[in-house]
């Protein structure tokens, strides 16, 4: 009988939630094949089995935390597909036998419906464990868990209700009245998923870990916008993506930080480290959350490289298939909230990163030309976010108005991007 445990994922990562069992108790599996997905607070990763056999035991459910080196399973490499399956009913066999024979002690037949009841009830092995230590029935324990699974401190409160003098009674019936008094119409509890949590988590420390602002500015994207009309078709048939918006602010984004290197640093203890390279992330929305994956060595892809490079992270992220190492190590990060029709944000930081570029619709809107002319033209609001703590508000000005400057002059993205 072989273990199945959680392995090392990363260096970052050390427990999950099982989303998903890929097998079932009593099939057959052979050795590389995945057996759970497993929810971290990245990505989502299999688990694959180290061994050729029959899925005999499953320890930990759908729903269940876990954690590097615990056990979720067991399997019979000896073992044959269904074993599993028909080993109940074998069992029981013997049983109903012996009832015929020795059908007059009745008082035998009572405590084997609480075993019968107790088995069919959804608890996790450490609560049937005390529940077996307390001698508590699992079917009369009433479980807090939204999905209705029995955990220990369950076994551990029917424990107690049932030691306690008669008159707590009374308080124990109380205890649900606060959740009925909080909503008087119908509502639904969903339990966070962990890359949720992780997200909540990690934006509240941002605002509580740094100094953070905002500074705003407009740009003019009619040269962009022509420049793409003229090209995309071309760029279409010659490279097979679409020349899109992310390539050219990237590439803004790329010399604006060559020009404005503390935008493109972190702080480590007493240290900033100034990064020399510029792995830029691009915010992607999922249905699971916002997840950052990042485009590597940025200032040395072509415009084509950039776009595909986006498009293929879109889709694994959308598709939950990211990697891990597509998402560290990012240096800067980008969001659009403008596909979603926003007209202004200001944008929370990546940490560790200190600068984050928001971008936001474009909307058509009246401006006064230099001759003092009126023009309609296609303009977009920007903000980039900063951590002052390092970077000064005079620097994140002059950071966002060379975005704009490259924007509205895009033939120098190729000289300075």
């Amino acid at each position: 009988m072989q273990e199945i445990k959680i392995p090392e994922l990363a260096e970052s990562i050390t427990e999950g939630t099982i989303a998903e069992w890929l097998v079932k108790k009593g099939d057959k599996v052979e050795k590389g094949d995945p057996l759970v997905e497993l929810e971290t607070d990245k990505v989502n990763v299999e688990v694959n089995s180290d061994f050729s056999g029959v899925l005999v035991e499953v320890l930990q459910e759908e729903g269940d935390d876990v954690s590097v080196g615990d056990i979720i399973g067991k399997i019979d490499e000896n073992g044959t597909a269904g074993a599993a399956a028909e080993a109940p009913a074998q069992e029981e066999a013997p049983k109903k036998e012996e009832t015929k024979e020795a059908p007059a002690p009745e008082a035998n037949a009572e405590p084997a419906a609480p075993e019968e009841s107790s088995a069919d009830v959804i608890a996790t092995p450490a609560a049937r464990k005390r529940a077996r230590e307390l001698n508590i029935d699992l079917s009369a324990v009433s479980p807090r868990d939204p999905l209705g699974r029995v955990r220990p401190d369950d076994v551990e409160a029917a424990a107690q209700a049932a030691s306690a003098p008669k008159q707590e009674k009374p308080a124990k019936k109380e205890a649900p009245a606060p959740v009925k008094q909080e909503f008087d119409k119908p509502v639904e509890r969903v339990k966070m998923t962990r890359r949720r949590q992780t997200i909540a988590k990690n934006l509240v420390a941002v605002q509580q870990e740094s100094a953070m602002l905002t500074t705003f500015n407009e740009v003019d994207m009619s040269a962009v916008m022509e420049l793409r009309k003229q090209r995309k078709d071309k760029f279409l048939q010659k490279h097979g993506v679409k020349l899109g918006f992310m390539s050219f602010f990237t590439k803004a984004v790329v010399g604006a930080l060559k020009e404005f290197p503390l935008l493109n640093a972190e702080i480590q203890g007493n240290e900033l480290v100034v990064k020399k390279f510029y792995d830029i992330g691009i915010a992607v929305s999922t249905d699971d959350g916002l997840v950052v994956p990042v485009v590597r060595d940025a200032d040395r892809l072509t415009f084509a490289g950039i776009e595909k490079e986006i498009a293929e992270l879109g889709t694994k992220a959308r598709d939950n298939k990211l990697a891990l190492s597509d998402l560290q190590g990012g240096s800067f990060t980008i969001t659009n909230g403008g596909t979603f029709g926003s007209m202004m944000s200001t944008p929370i930081l990546n940490a560790p990163q200190v600068g984050i570029l928001g971008m936001h619709n474009i909307v058509k809107r009246a401006v006064v030309m230099p001759d003092d002319s009126i023009e309609v033209r296609p303009m977009m609001y920007l903000a980039v976010s900063y951590d002052h703590r390092i970077v000064d508000g005079k620097e994140a000005v002059s950071f966002l108005v060379r975005i704009k400057e490259m924007l509205e002059d895009p033939e120098t993205l190729l000289l300075e991007g």
